[in-house]
Parts: C-alpha cells; sequence; structure tokens
C-alpha cells in the first residue's frame, strides 16, 4: 500500500548527497509539484544538498519551471543529462563550475535506468565513439569542475565500444495521471510514458524510493491493462493541484496528444514563406519514393517538415518521436515532446532500442555547425550548452541522415520570389566552418560513408562525397561561389554536374509532389528574418 502525502512531506525524505532522478519527456510530464516543492524546501533550510541528478530527455520550458527549479547553487553537486537546452539554470551551473556536468546520449541514459534496475554493470554501446562523449575525446565531461573519466572505452573481440556505468538510484520522481490505494499508476492523460517504468524498477532495486506525483486518486483499483508503474515499484504519491499538473506547460489538457480519435483530422499549423519552410520543403523531396519508411525529426528546423509535409498531402511514411509516439506529427513550442494523433505509445528506452538497431530509415537532425570533413555539431557552440540529447543514438545507426539548418545565422535575410532565392543580409555566424567545436555526428567513423549522409540549407544541397563536403543542388539566384563558397569556413567542393533546386520550392504555393504536377503557378514576394 502506498502512502498518500503533500509535496513538503515528500521533499523531506530526500536526503542530502542522493542520487535523483526526474520523469519528463521536454515540457511535459514532469512532477511540477514536487521539484517545486523541493526547491522551496532548500530556499528555506539549505538541505537537501549536494544531490546528483540524472536525467535522460530535457525538462523544462526553457525559464523556470521542470528542472530549471533545481538549479539553485548547492543543492545539486553533479548532474549527468541528455538534454540541457530546456534547463538553462542548469547550463548556467555548468557553465560556472558550480556543479560537475557531463553530456551522455539520452538514448543510453534511458537505457540506463533498466541496466540498474537488472543489476547490470551498465551500458555497453557502440553509441558515442567517435563524440566527444568518447573518453579520448572530453568523456562527455561539460566543465573542468568534471574530472572524473566515468566512460570508459572497452574491448570485445576486435571491436571497441563505450561502457556507461551503472550508479544506484536513492531516489526516483516521476509522475502519472491517477493512483489507486495500492499505488498503481495510470498514465491515461499522459503525452508520453518516457522512462517512468525503468526509473522506478531502478530505484527500488537499488534500496531507494519512490515517488509518483498524479492529478487524480482513484477509490477503485485501476484496470490491469492501464497500469504502466505497478504499486510494488511505488513508496508514496503526492496528489498536485491542478496548477502543478499540466498535460504540457502550453496545455492544461489537449486529447490529441493522447490520441483521442475526434483529434485524428488534426493538422500542424501553416508555415509562413521563409528559411524554415524553404529547408523543410526541400527536406521532403528526400521521402518521395519512400514506401513504409519511419522516420525520426529532430529539434529545430526538422521540426517543420511535418507542417510542409501536410500541407501537401504527404504519405507513405511514418513520423516517430524518441519520447515514445509513433505516427502522428510532434508538437512544439510550450507542448515540445507531445506528439499530435499518434497511432501508439511505448516507452522511451524500447523506441531507443528500435533506433539503435537501425530501425530509422530516414532522420532529419539540426546541424548547428558542419566542419570540413562533414562532423556535425548541435551540442555546444560558442556560449550555448544545449546537450545532445537523442542525435548520438539517432545519427550514428539511421540508414539516411539529413541535416538541416540554415547556411549562416545571426541576421540573416532572404527573399524567396518568382521561384528565386535573393540574400538581403547575410549572417554574421558561419554555420560551415572549419573545424566544429564538438563533435557530435563523426562523419568519417564505422559506416558513415556507406550511408547516405545530407545537408539542407536554403541556398544549397550538400553531400558528404568521399568524405568532403560537396554542393549538388543549388538555389536559383544564388551564385555557388559567392554565397555558398565565400560564405564558408569550410572546404567546400562544388560538383561538376550542379544542379539547381526546384522552383516550387520557393514560391507560396504549394508545390503538389504528392499531387499535380502543374506549373501554373502565381508567385508573391516574401521576406523573412532570422535573429
Amino acid at each position: 500500500m502506498a502512502t498518500f502525502i503533500s509535496p513538503g512531506d515528500a521533499v523531506r525524505l530526500i536526503e542530502p548527497g542522493w542520487t535523483i532522478t526526474t520523469g519528463g519527456f521536454g515540457s511535459c510530464g514532469h512532477p511540477e509539484a514536487i521539484t517545486a516543492a523541493l526547491e522551496s524546501r532548500f530556499l528555506r533550510e539549505q538541505q537537501p544538498s549536494g544531490l546528483t541528478l540524472i536525467f535522460s530527455a530535457g525538462q523544462g520550458d526553457r525559464g523556470y519551471r521542470g528542472i530549471n527549479r533545481l538549479g539553485r547553487p548547492g543543492l545539486l553537486s553533479r548532474v549527468i543529462g541528455g538534454y540541457w537546452a530546456l534547463a538553462p539554470q542548469l547550463g548556467e551551473l555548468a557553465k560556472a563550475g558550480a556543479i560537475e556536468a557531463y553530456n551522455w546520449p539520452q538514448g543510453v541514459i534511458s537505457q540506463m535506468f533498466r541496466a540498474v534496475a537488472g543489476g547490470s554493470p551498465g551500458i555497453v554501446s557502440r553509441v558515442g565513439l567517435g563524440t566527444f562523449i568518447d573518453p579520448r575525446q572530453a568523456g562527455g565531461r561539460l566543465n573542468n569542475s568534471s574530472r572524473g573519466d566515468m566512460i570508459n572505452l572497452v574491448r570485445l573481440g576486435a571491436e571497441e565500444y563505450l561502457h556507461y556505468p551503472s550508479m544506484p538510484i536513492d531516489c526516483a520522481i516521476i509522475r502519472g495521471t491517477s493512483a489507486d490505494a495500492r499505488g498503481n499508476i495510470s498514465m491515461e492523460r499522459e503525452a508520453n510514458f518516457q522512462d517512468s517504468l525503468s526509473q522506478a524498477m531502478a530505484a527500488r532495486n537499488s534500496g531507494g524510493i519512490i515517488i509518483a506525483q498524479v492529478e487524480r486518486f482513484s477509490p477503485e483499483s485501476l484496470p490491469a491493462h492501464q497500469v504502466r508503474v505497478p504499486g510494488i515499484f511505488v513508496d508514496y504519491v503526492v496528489l498536485a493541484p491542478p496548477e502543478l499538473h499540466w498535460q504540457t506547460y502550453g496545455s492544461p489538457f489537449d486529447p490529441a496528444f493522447v490520441g483521442d480519435p475526434g483529434a485524428s483530422g488534426m493538422r500542424p499549423p501553416a508555415l509562413a514563406m521563409g528559411p524554415k519552410k524553404i529547408i523543410a520543403r526541400r527536406a521532403l523531396f528526400e521521402l518521395l519514393g519512400e514506401h513504409e519508411a519511419v522516420v525520426n525529426l529532430g529539434i529545430g528546423t526538422p521540426e517543420a517538415i511535418a507542417s510542409v509535409a501536410a500541407e501537401e498531402h504527404a504519405e507513405g511514411f511514418t513520423l516517430t518521436v524518441e519520447s515514445g509516439a509513433i505516427g502522428g506529427y510532434p508538437a512544439g513550442g510550450m507542448s515540445f515532446g507531445a506528439t499530435v494523433s499518434p497511432q501508439a505509445v511505448i516507452e522511451q528506452p524500447s523506441l531507443f532500442d528500435f533506433y539503435d538497431g537501425g530501425g530509422i530509415d530516414i532522420a532529419f537532425l539540426g546541424n548547428a555547425q558542419t566542419d570540413t570533413r562533414g562532423n556535425v555539431n548541435v551540442s555546444r557552440f560558442g556560449d550555448r550548452l544545449c546537450g545532445v540529447g537523442g542525435f548520438v543514438n539517432i545519427s550514428q545507426a539511421a540508414k539516411k541522415l539529413v541535416f538541416c539548418g540554415t547556411f549562416t545565422t545571426g541576421g540573416l535575410q532572404l527573399e524567396a520570389e518568382k521561384g528565386r532565392l535573393k540574400i538581403l543580409r547575410e549572417g554574421r555566424i558561419q554555420k560551415f566552418v572549419a573545424e566544429v567545436e564538438e563533435v557530435c555526428f563523426n562523419a568519417g567513423r564505422g559506416d558513415a560513408a556507406k550511408r547516405e549522409v545530407i545537408y539542407v540549407t536554403e541556398r544549397g544541397v550538400l553531400r558528404l562525397v568521399d568524405g568532403r563536403l560537396t554542393l549538388t543542388e543549388v538555389a536559383p539566384g544564388i551564385d555557388p561561389e559567392r554565397d555558398v563558397v565565400g560564405q564558408a569556413g569550410a572546404s567546400i567542393h562544388i560538383a561538376e554536374d550542379l544542379a539547381g533546386m526546384d522552383p516550387r520550392i520557393f514560391t507560396p504555393e504549394t508545390m503538389n509532389l504528392y499531387g499535380s504536377t502543374r506549373q501554373d503557378f502565381h508567385y508573391f514576394p516574401s521576406t523573412c528574418t532570422i535573429q
């Protein structure tokens, strides 16, 4: 029988120096009432202090909610996380050296909870080899305070692997929708299931405690098939006030996020003509003829592909999100992490099993920096700390990679008119550089050379050909020497058979990729700005 307690009483159970893990994915599913109480207690008492926090997916709103509440000096001493961008309060502690800070692949951390639960010494994986997570590079360390070599290089036969060590979990803080008297937890109103079951089992078999936040108590026993976390894995249940248990940070509850049949006709919002739409349109060409393809869309510009796909009535592929959602399309903004009208939702570590084994046919990912060798950085650039999230898992295993992003950034202004592109003001910051600041995708390692690797920008398409960046398509109106080669710090080769990008990409009309091929378009100018 679980004990029902208040958020304040729950956090008094957490002792200094403990290792804790919290639930949540993006802007949904975080146990806000409990972390808010933990923050309040620390501000009053300066306790508990010196905690280690482990999280896989980012949990926050880029402001003060989610694990941002734990970004108080002294509350945490060490953080191991997958995606840091949604928790800038923790990022500031990491950049200041106030905590030991590590960035591990999101999928590895997600699978790690199962390893802890099963008494395994850790995860042995190829994921991370040749990247900044490899101990021969930075070992995933984010600052000079992180001196420990936690990740080890090992050999099994003739093959290299990375060993990510298990560590006991003293307290798992998770979230569900309903709890019955036995502490069984259901998730009928949650956008995804995340790592909740694995986190609870890891804490249980570590001798730790499990605290679950829910929005309602069920006086009747929950139906067995609705239980996502059995009561034998739950010690304490917290009934949260409604304002601290929104389905996402942007919505108290949206039935479309739980696959309600009544919401199945919803479509992504249309995008105005601009760089994201231009890039997403060209990226969509890579899905033509891909029947039954399993697709992953990364955060940022790749998310726009869902909108363009809906606009073009695209078909023949299934979108997936590493939170565990299959089908539908990813939500954005303050509902990032949820999926609109999913066909199914499974647990995050199970979907990463599928990803790591090569289950993704095409992955569309962002690229903050790309260098001469085709390496990509998305984790850290300048003073920005984002973390890799699921990028390393996905980029190492997907059968085909399409990196999506503008060619430059920082004040870039474009105009798309009459099927042509004009650069009104060039971006101040080069994104194609001689050498990336951190390697998140190593283009020269393993079977990367055997896969199709494409870099789609608003002004051209580059491909990895014989280990070098090669411009294979250029937008109408763009001079390849002046606007591509001349605006890059990376060495870019221009293909002898350089082709033009389809003019339909640069018009406000739909492209009719999956319908009519008529060419009688009406052209209107459109101007856009990237800050």
